[in-house]
């Protein structure tokens, strides 16, 4: 086996583990509130970190302007309670003007 599928098997088995954890540590008991607000709250941190990472690049040296004016309009326009497809629509309009004039 490659180094590539022993770390996927690797990664298989720790996503069973943590999986596994809960309702062997909980039993039948419901989660507190506190437990619930702060994993209500995990996904969208950790898909921020992924965008502010993949738009900055490595350390942060490789920052995509165009992109990230993108991102922000999009962001924006959907605090607006647009369509999601209105604010992809501006997000690609403002992304492309900004790359044209750069």
């Amino acid at each position: 086996m490659t180094t590539i599928w022993i770390c996927v098997a690797l990664t298989a088995l720790a996503n069973f583990a943590i999986k596994a954890t809960a309702p062997a540590v909980l039993g039948n008991r419901p989660l507190p509130s506190r437990a619930k607000g702060v994993i209500a709250l995990l996904a969208p941190a950790l898909l921020a970190g992924l965008v502010i990472s993949d738009l900055l690049g490595p350390r942060w040296s490789s920052a995509n302007g165009p992109l990230a004016l993108g991102v922000l309009t999009a962001a924006a326009t959907r605090t607006t309670r647009l369509p999601a497809p209105a604010c992809i629509i501006a997000a690609v309009i403002v992304t492309a003007v900004t790359h044209a004039m750069l």
